[in-house]
């Protein structure tokens, strides 16, 4: 008899067929309202794994209503739509699949960075309008060499940004709640100060409430005139009031964002603003990343049913 396994949010059909005929699929994600509480008092009480991402909500209720739930596979890096807390209480383990997409939102964070920082999306328009025939040269722009980037957040994510920052003559140091030992960077306990510090910063931290408006109007004042803040962590990271003023007032020069606080319908007053590069939450958006995250919620939910250890666990709560 195969396993049940309830689906709040389906992963690419290639590993769903592969589910589908490992498991009992149980589609949470297609039914309405009425449907999905029949179904959590119903088969869920028989479901012993979930298959989600980290935009689908997973709440306490939820996880009180599935009483043979033992995991939890997320297809996502981030999770600030679960209760981990809940989970913890309930002896849920967690996956995600942060080690397949690294890579991508490093290169993400950094094209993210040479766009802004040399006002791509303006030097497109200029060539495109025929500006640059009957106008002339683009204004020139500022090295990326040699300027100093603030990384916040120290994960496997910020550790690719790193490496690739310091290939590229960016001066490097980062923020984090712990200084990490095995990270040959500076690191500075301030955000604050880092901010003051850097020309750039880079956010990659998880979401959530914990993080909520991490990055706040005296953060992007301190960056100034001149800095340019990357956001490829989550949108509610930054404050993005204080940030559509900074960036119309001058007080912060310029940024890249792939997240936003209302997805996928961002705020107008930030997306007609002329210093912001924008990324439609796509760091992880290429074939091969995709495939692989997907892969890994099958993998894990494979080892969790024939005992082995989980490949990516999430540390949750004690």
């Amino acid at each position: 008899m195969k396993p049940d396994l309830l689906v709040l949010r389906p992963t690419l059909a290639p590993q769903m067929q592969v589910l589908a005929q490992c498991y009992t699929l149980h589609r949470y994600d297609l039914s309405d309202a009425e449907g999905r509480a029949v179904m959590l008092a119903g088969p869920g009480q028989c479901c012993e794994a979930i298959v989600t991402d980290g935009h689908t909500p997973l709440t306490r209720d939820m996880i009180a209503q599935l009483p043979a739930l033992k995991v939890v596979a997320c297809a996502s890096a981030g999770y600030e739509m679960i209760d981990v807390d809940a989970l913890a209480e309930h002896g849920v383990v967690l996956t995600n699949t942060s080690d397949a997409l690294f890579d991508d939102v490093a290169d993400t964070a950094l094209l993210l960075t040479m766009a802004a920082r040399r006002a791509l999306v303006a030097a497109h328009a200029h060539v495109a309008s025929g500006n640059w025939g009957t106008m002339g040269a683009f204004p020139l722009q500022s090295s990326l060499r040699g300027k100093k980037l603030g990384i916040v957040g120290m994960g496997r994510i910020g550790r690719a940004i790193s490496g690739r920052a310091q290939a590229v003559g960016l001066e490097t140091a980062y923020f984090s709640r712990t200084a990490k030992p095995d990270v040959d960077l500076p690191f500075q306990p301030d955000l604050l100060a880092l901010a003051h510090w850097a020309d750039i910063l880079v956010v990659i931290v998880a979401g959530g409430a914990g993080t909520r408006n991490l990055i706040d109007d005296p953060v992007l004042r301190a960056l100034g005139p001149q800095g340019t803040l990357i956001n490829v962590s989550r949108g509610s990271v930054v404050d993005e009031t204080a940030l559509i003023a900074a960036l119309r007032d001058g007080g912060l020069g310029s940024a890249g964002l792939d997240v936003f606080w209302n997805e996928p319908n961002p705020d107008p007053a930030l997306t007609a603003l002329p210093n912001v590069t924008l990324y439609p939450h796509h760091a992880s958006g290429t074939v091969e990343t995709r495939v692989a995250m997907a892969q890994l919620v099958v993998d894990n939910l494979a080892a969790h049913f024939a005992g082995q250890p989980l490949l990516t666990p999430v540390n949750l709560p004690v």
